[in-house]
C-alpha cells in the first residue's frame, strides 16, 4: 500500500493506535476475550506499527524473551504484503538487538504464511484463546 510507514511504537504514546488494530482484529473479528488480550508483557515488549498517514493498519510486538505476538493487520489492508513487511521488520529488529532466534504462537490457519517467512513448526498444536495454534521458530542469521 502506498505511503505506509513501518515504525517502532511506544506502548504509552501509541496505545490508542495499537488498541484500534488489536480490538478490531482480535476482539471483534476473532472474538478473543478482552480480559486476555491485554497482559503483563505490554509495557516491557517492543511494539511495532504500520501506519498510513495517521491511520493504523497493522501492529505486533516482541517480548524480552524473543516471542513475536499480537500480530494483526486490519481487514482492509490484508493481502497487500504488509504482514510480511512487518514480520521482516521485527526479525531485523530482533537480529540487531542480539537475538539469535525468535518464536511465535501462530494461529493454525496462518501457519503457511509464517513458513514462507522462514519459520518452522515445533511441537504439537494447542489451543490458545479458544483458537488452534502451533509454536513456530525462526533462526536469525
Amino acid at each position: 500500500m502506498a505511503d505506509t510507514e513501518i515504525r517502532l511504537a511506544a506502548w504509552e504514546a501509541d496505545l490508542a493506535l495499537i488498541r484500534q488494530v488489536r480490538e478490531a482484529v482480535f476482539i471483534h473479528e476473532q472474538n478473543v476475550d478482552p480480559d486476555i488480550e491485554w497482559d503483563q508483557e505490554e509495557e516491557t515488549a517492543q511494539h511495532f506499527l504500520i501506519v498510513q498517514g495517521k491511520e493504523p493498519l497493522a501492529t505486533a510486538r516482541i517480548t524480552t524473551s524473543g516471542k513475536i505476538g499480537r500480530m494483526a493487520v486490519v481487514k482492509k489492508a490484508r493481502g497487500c504484503g504488509l504482514g510480511l513487511q512487518l514480520l521482516t521488520f521485527i526479525c531485523n529488529y530482533a537480529r540487531e538487538h542480539g537475538f539469535s532466534s525468535v518464536y511465535l504462537h501462530a494461529q493454525s490457519h496462518a501457519e503457511g504464511f509464517y513458513r514462507k517467512a522462514g519459520f518452522r513448526s515445533e511441537g504439537e498444536p494447542f489451543i490458545e484463546a479458544d483458537i488452534p495454534h502451533i509454536k513456530m521458530v525462526r533462526l536469525l542469521d
